[in-house]
């Protein structure tokens, strides 16, 4: 045979297991050996296990070996190499040495028990372990140069795991050696861990992994995967694979975080982190996309490393203000940096808890949630409750979007604790008294914004006093130089319409309505103020019983949202709006066996014939191109511009509403010009309830991002949801449809446009004033940036005095509200003094003293009286699964349609849960002008008694039985 036939057998070979050699190559050591790879292509592959990991590395290695033309001997030297290097099993695959099946199984299901025991086994003496293992032959000497020094420096549960992740590459047998040496170090635990036994009750007649899979429970599906990765260990997340056993199945959101190497800051990362490194309380401003996150990680590990070597425990909170970003941080950035050396975990309202956050927090070093949840805990431990957690349990808190740290807001709530705290301790220490320890506090954010300033002493007021609620002692920004990446950017303006036949109807129908109600509004319809004018109408009415003037008000809003459609989005897309609209408002007034009659007013049939009367003109002028806005025009031609012009376009669409960013995915979807040059359209929207239109769900926005990533959709249409915090890929082009709102969201869109000879747009949209407010964000951009160097500039004498004044003010002020509150005293109140009609019909439904609260969340009404007075329908869009409860309906009045909330199912239980934007409140007679949250009525409702309801269902069920 040949030289060159051998050749390529042998590159069969490494190509055939490229799998598993790629998991028990050790490129470093292997490299060692490795004569035939020139230098220049090791540095290379050196530099792949720096920045990427082993495996990667691998992957690189592998390439140069089988790469043409071979030296002669390459194949035996690669053999060598292995061997030399401790990777025998490696070397035996290529060699066509395979073990047999079941020994393979063997051999896996080893690998799998010690990582499922992987948290206990770091506990072992590592020194001790390490010599032993030396002496079986179950390491190489290099092996145990790199344990050593590792254990030396960075303690003996990462020396630990460098041992572990060494051993599992071993020949067959490496199992039962480590057992040996487990046995001879006196860690009967850890064998009895790993067996289920002591170490005397071994029968050598019996194979060793048909014993220990006897001794041993069976590996948990969720704990132990196939993959090799420890997906989820309350005890510790695997820091990285010790070896991978995969059949192609995912592992799951841990398999999705590969471990990285050490962060290396660009010099103006470095720069703003200094302060932080040396334990200040600062501020790192810089813009999107300069990688302010991985400052924070690189911060939180030096953070960690530091008190580690103190001989102190570090704990680290990172806090978001969304769900998505929770999820975001964790998988991309502070598991991969953090996982080898420190325990990482997450908690959001999209995990529910398996176990307290008290107990997250004292078994996690960093703990990334969302600010509400740590909120709560906190204010459970300043009840005196057992599970709550104190800031003198944190050593240092993240505060991501640390802009948001204002009047009202959970951030502010925290820190108004801390700033509480802080200047008690100044007290106690004027008194010789103990003091409580504060963490450090580090807030990021890429724009403070001037808080509506008009002037720059304003705009600097207002960044001192967020850097006061932060207690910073610097505010810290940086020139990016060399990576900075500036925009092309335009403004496209729009022509009115030479002729408006559809919003003209729609006009005529609005103005009708205005007579019949007798109304006369001062401002343009369709425009914002219009919007806020009938807003305030509709709840005045409510307020005063006038429901001829609420419907109709109602029926105002939903016209003025159907104009504003027909200008941003196409005229089919209102039309449906509205359609939808009068078929949900009709089906209200029929119950779902037509059994009984639901009221219709004289002012109900009257607007219910009105858009019966126009619905055919509508139909078919929403048909005719002729008429539509140019705003979509101008953005047609925009999108077709960039992805003609570029070889890979990627660029997102920020609009203003849910409804608007659904309807502009459809339009591209439906439009063949757009498929023509690749665009792949799809949008994400926000999740919360407070829209009629159905929200996204995290998992739902995840897999539209995901695909985002990967170029299976290269144009996203969002709202507002995507400007901020969520990790989304480099564009190349950003378009602002018809929305602008502050300087903070442009600075955030802007960012979002990270690629080279990326472009800004702005298009115009009827009524929304676009350009002009443009205009005034621009000014304020610029005025916010002089702002924070006049404020860098102060001597930190002047900076710490007027720190100090807006703290004193801040904390003067909540102490001053707190009291206003409890004047108030509406928490006192007796139930019973609240009473609840339908804001439809106004007819009494029930009072306070009806009312239970579950898990302090949800208002339901389980009294028979009640039951009488509604409805059930279902209703597809609800059903969301919970913790103990789901809602797959809703209720509503009898007499008239309105609806009062949901059904809800509560571990067994039906429950009629009231949402109280739907009623009309009063407290001790007098009506409570704005009650849209149940946060804004905070009477104590009795807590709700699952054993009386539960048992008195029970006993009617008995009933019925007999």
């Amino acid at each position: 045979m040949m030289a060159s036939d051998n050749d390529d057998m042998y590159v069969s070979l490494i190509e055939g297991f490229r799998p598993r050699l790629r998991e028990l190559i050790m490129v470093q050591q292997v490299l060692v050996h490795l004569h035939f790879i020139d230098n220049e292509q090791k540095e290379r592959i050196t530099k792949k296990v720096t920045n990427e990991g082993n495996q990667a590395a691998a992957e690189l290695l592998i390439d140069a070996v089988i790469r043409k033309p071979h030296s002669p001997g390459w194949f035996r030297a690669f053999v060598v190499a292995l061997e030399e290097a401790g990777c025998e099993r490696a070397a035996d695959y290529i060699q066509d040495k395979l073990p047999e099946p079941e020994v393979e199984a063997e051999n896996d299901y080893f690998v799998n028990l010690v990582q499922l025991m992987y948290p206990r086994l770091m506990g072992m003496q590592t020194k001790e372990v390490l010599v032993h293992c030396l002496s079986q032959k179950l390491l190489t000497q290099a092996d145990g140069e790199i344990i050593d020094a590792t254990t030396a420096n960075q303690g003996s549960r990462v020396g630990a795991g460098e041992l572990l992740r060494r051993i599992v590459r071993g020949r067959d047998g490496w199992f039962s050696k480590f057992l040996d040496v487990l046995r001879e170090t006196k860690h009967e635990t850890l064998y009895s861990d790993l067996t289920g036994s002591s170490p005397d009750c071994y029968n050598a007649d019996t194979p060793l992994w048909r014993w220990v899979s006897l001794c041993t429970p069976s590996l948990p599906a969720g704990d132990a995967c196939n993959c090799g990765l420890l997906t989820r260990s309350d005890d510790y997340c695997l820091s990285e694979p010790l070896l991978s056993v995969t059949d192609g199945t995912d592992s799951g959101t841990a398999a999705k975080s590969p471990e990285k190497a050490d962060i290396v800051l660009r010099d103006y990362q470095a720069e703003v982190a200094r302060p932080a490194l040396e334990g200040k309380n600062i501020i790192i401003c810089l813009p999107t996309g300069s990688g302010k996150t991985r400052v924070a990680v690189y911060i939180t590990k030096k953070h960690l490393d530091n008190r580690r070597a103190e001989g102190q425990s570090g704990k680290v909170v990172v806090l978001v203000n969304k769900i998505p970003l929770v999820e975001q941080h964790y998988v991309a950035e502070f598991l991969p940096f953090l996982k080898r050396a420190y325990k990482v975990e997450r908690v959001s309202g999209d995990s529910p808890l398996k176990i307290s956050f008290t107990e997250i927090v004292k078994n996690n070093d960093v703990i990334i949630c969302t600010a509400q949840i740590l909120e709560n805990y906190l204010e459970r431990s300043n009840k005196g409750e057992d599970e709550g957690v104190d800031l003198s349990d944190l050593t240092l808190i993240v505060i991501d979007e640390c802009h948001h740290t204002q009047k009202g807001g959970v951030y502010n709530h925290i820190m108004l604790r801390y700033l509480k705290q802080k200047h008690k301790n100044r007290r106690l220490k004027k008194e010789e008294k103990e003091t409580l320890p504060l963490p450090q506090i580090l807030g990021l954010t890429a724009s403070p914004g001037v808080g509506g300033a008009t002037i720059l002493m304003k705009a600097e007021e207002h960044i001192l006093r967020i850097c006061a609620n932060l207690d910073a002692s610097k505010i810290m920004t940086r020139s990016l130089g060399e990576f900075k990446k500036e925009q092309r950017k335009k403004v496209l303006k729009i022509e009115d319409r030479k002729e408006d036949p559809f919003g003209d109807v729609i006009k005529k129908i609005m103005n009708a309505i205005h007579a019949h109600a007798e109304l006369s509004p001062t401002c343009d319809l369709g425009s914002q103020n219009y919007e806020q004018w009938v807003v305030q109408t509709e709840r005045k009415a409510a307020t005063e019983e006038d429901q001829k003037v609420r419907v109709c008000a109602e029926h105002l809003r939903q016209y003025n949202e159907g104009l504003n459609l027909s200008n941003t989005i196409r005229m089919c897309d209102s039309f449906s709006f509205l359609n939808k609209f009068y078929e949900e408002e009709m089906k209200k007034k029929t119950t779902p066996d037509d059994e009984e009659k639901i009221q219709i007013t004289n002012t109900e049939r009257f607007l219910f014939n009105l858009f019966k009367e126009n619905k055919e003109e509508l139909q078919e002028l929403a048909t005719k191109p002729d008429y539509e806005n140019d705003s979509l025009s101008k953005l047609r031609a925009n999108i077709l511009q960039e992805f003609s012009t570029r070889q890979s376009a990627r660029g997102i669409i920020f609009t203003k509403t849910r409804r608007s960013a659904i309807a502009l995915s459809q339009w591209i979807q439906e439009n063949s010009k757009f498929a023509d040059i690749g665009v792949k359209a799809s949008h994400v929207i926000g999740g919360g309830d407070q829209s009629v239109v159905k929200p996204m769900t995290s998992a739902e926005q995840r897999d539209v991002l995901t695909k985002f990533h990967k170029g299976e959709i290269n144009l996203l249409i969002a709202t507002t949801v995507a400007e901020e915090g969520l990790d989304i890929p480099a564009c190349n082009f950003v378009i602002r449809y018809g929305l602008v709102t502050n300087e903070i969201a442009m600075i955030q869109a802007k960012g979002r446009g990270r690629a080279e000879d990326s472009s800004y747009s702005l298009v115009e949209v009827k009524n929304s004033g676009v350009a002009e407010k443009e205009v005034v964000n621009e000014y304020r951009m610029t005025m916010m940036d002089k702002a924070i160097e006049k404020i860098r500039a102060l001597e930190q004498e002047e900076y710490d005095k007027r720190i100090m004044e807006y703290q004193m003010q801040a904390i003067m002020e909540n102490r001053v509200l707190a009291k206003k509150k409890k004047q108030k005293g509406m928490k006192n109140e007796n139930p019973s003094s609240v009473k609840f009609s339908c804001r439809g019909c106004n007819e009494h439904a029930c009072s306070g003293e009806d009312i239970e609260i579950i898990e302090d969340m949800h208002r339901v009404n389980l009294t028979p009286q009640f039951r009488e007075l509604f409805i059930q329908r279902e209703n597809t869009t609800l059903q969301e699964r919970h913790l103990d409860y789901e809602t797959n309906g809703y209720i509503a009045c009898k007499k008239c349609g309105e609806r009062w909330g949901s059904m809800m199912l509560y571990r067994g239980l039906e429950c009629p849960c009231l949402h109280v934007k739907n009623f009309v409140v009063t407290l001790k007679g007098k009506k409570i002008n704005k009650c849209t949250k149940w946060s804004e009525l905070t009477v104590r409702f009795s807590a709700f008694d699952y054993a009386d309801h539960a048992s008195q269902v029970a006993e009617s069920s008995d009933d019925e039985d007999e």
